[in-house]
């Protein structure tokens, strides 16, 4: 590789240098691995705020991808000889900073007519121009996705936020929206395609496995997906990977990049092979959520669900289903763990649903574990409760104890999400719960306990009896990090 062999050129406060890399034919990475992080997809009703992984802080890995895929209609995908759906290489602009003080942090053009779009959207008073705007919103915002232009998207979603609520939830659902779907027309047919995500609530005494599905396992999975959760006539292809959280798509950019190639494997009906050799370790937790990620693609105007085209299923039922048909092909991805499929859905819906459902799914984990682990009931556990401000309330934490001594045993963090702040009845619903799973002794401080974590191992320390942060630490064990849920 070599760079620097042509004239700069100046782009603002950049100087562009062009690098120039061999294209590995035989690469074979999905589009998601290039670029992925430690955040959850970002929530339009969290305010923005980024997802904290909570236990020790989950790393953060970046890596640029700031140039457009070689040939869009065929978007991260080649077809292989083997009838295998792979990733192709990327040709990459690098641009370095120059060395001058700019006066002021300017904002892009294309994040103010963002910004001015999603105002007028939200301040329309007829579905004539909600249709107006919503066009030209999405025709802008699949340029930026398809230039990579991650920045001008969270610029806009950032600004809207201090300046217009409305109209940052407006520019987040149609962000949402084009990066999990699209609608185009192949071999003459107008089809509709969809990333989805299916969740998993688990938690075990060991590691929680993350890692490559094998074909069997996958063509299963993929039969019960189609027979009980989606309609009759979707065409689904599925990863061939089992992800945790530190593994899934850490922007807007990476999501529709993800999209796109597993999109194309389902109008094709290939199978996908994910390449996950540059995917982020997965870091060890109690209680974690694992994803199965795909792809369907049906007839545009189709229903996509079962219970949209049959008007005797509901969701219930085939949440039901799914689990009773699919749980047992899940049970050899998650030997030693106890589980709890979740019903497959858009992939940010999904995904959001999974951060709701796995609060609670980790306080039944908790004293499950403590149980297994200690012997001990949930009659003989004291729970304290205490709330952890930043600027603002971030979250409670809560810890387990004995209640005939002053140890904490175990720590879980509730995070606030969503549209919930300091208004929000969390406490009760905490309280109810853990009193239906047999705790006596709950403990809630008034106190706001100041949103720290430990210097020495990055772990987040929990309220004792007496008001004080400590360390969860089980008995005759010196790695409390690894004792929190997140």
């Amino acid at each position: 590789m070599f760079c620097g062999a042509l004239k700069p050129l100046y782009l603002g406060d950049f100087r562009v240098i062009y690098v120039f890399c061999p294209v590995f034919t035989d690469f074979k990475e999905d589009s998601t691995s290039l670029k992925s992080g430690s955040t959850l997809p970002k929530d339009k009703a969290t305010s923005r705020r980024q997802y904290a992984q909570y236990g020790k802080p989950r790393p953060t890995q970046q890596h640029s991808i700031l140039a457009k895929e070689a040939a869009m209609q065929e978007p991260s995908g080649i077809l292989r000889d083997n009838n295998e759906f792979s990733v192709t290489a990327f040709f990459t602009l690098v641009t370095m900073k120059r060395t001058r003080i700019s006066s002021r942090k300017r904002i892009s053009a294309n994040a103010v007519e963002l910004g001015r779009l999603a105002v007028c959207l939200a301040e329309s008073g007829s579905r004539l121009e909600d249709a107006f705007l919503e066009k030209q919103l999405r025709a802008l915002i699949l340029q930026l996705l398809e230039d990579g232009a991650e920045d001008d998207l969270n610029a806009a979603l950032d600004r809207l936020f201090d300046s217009h609520a409305a109209a940052h939830d407006c520019l987040a659902d149609m962000i949402e929206d084009c990066a999990e779907s699209v609608t185009l027309t192949h071999e003459g047919k107008t089809v509709d395609l969809m990333l989805f995500c299916v969740p998993i609530l688990a938690w075990s005494r060991f590691s929680i496995p993350s890692g490559a599905i094998p074909r069997s396992t996958q063509q299963m999975l993929e039969v019960q997906l189609g027979a009980h959760v989606f309609s009759a006539h979707t065409q689904i292809a599925l990863a061939d990977y089992l992800f945790s959280p530190d593994q899934l798509p850490h922007t807007f950019v990476d999501t529709w990049q993800l999209m796109h190639t597993l999109s194309q494997a389902a109008l094709k009906r290939l199978p996908v092979h994910f390449d996950a050799s540059s995917l982020p370790e997965t870091n060890p937790f109690l209680s974690d959520t694992r994803y199965l990620i795909g792809a369907i693609a049906i007839a545009h105007g189709e229903p996509l669900f079962h219970w949209n085209e049959d008007l005797r299923a509901t969701r219930e039922s085939a949440l039901k289903e799914w689990t009773r048909q699919g749980g047992p092909c899940l049970e050899p991805l998650l030997t030693g763990c106890a589980f709890q499929p979740l019903l497959a859905d858009a992939y940010h819906a999904a995904c959001r649903a999974a951060d709701m459902a796995s609060r609670p799914y980790s306080l039944h984990a908790s004293i499950a574990f403590l149980q297994t682990m200690l012997g001990k009931s949930p009659e003989s556990l004291r729970v304290v409760v205490g709330a952890f401000y930043d600027k603002r309330l971030e979250e409670y934490r809560i810890s387990f104890g004995p209640r005939d001594g002053e140890a904490i045993f175990h720590g879980v963090i509730w995070p606030l999400l969503g549209n919930e702040d300091e208004n929000t009845d969390v406490v009760t619903e905490v309280e109810n719960l853990l009193r239906e799973a047999g705790i006596k002794e709950v403990i809630v401080h008034e106190q706001q306990f100041p949103f720290e974590f430990c210097d020495d191992c990055g772990a987040p320390l929990y309220p004792n009896v007496e008001g004080e942060s400590v360390h969860a630490e089980l008995p005759e064990q010196n790695n409390p990090s690894s004792q929190t849920l997140h």
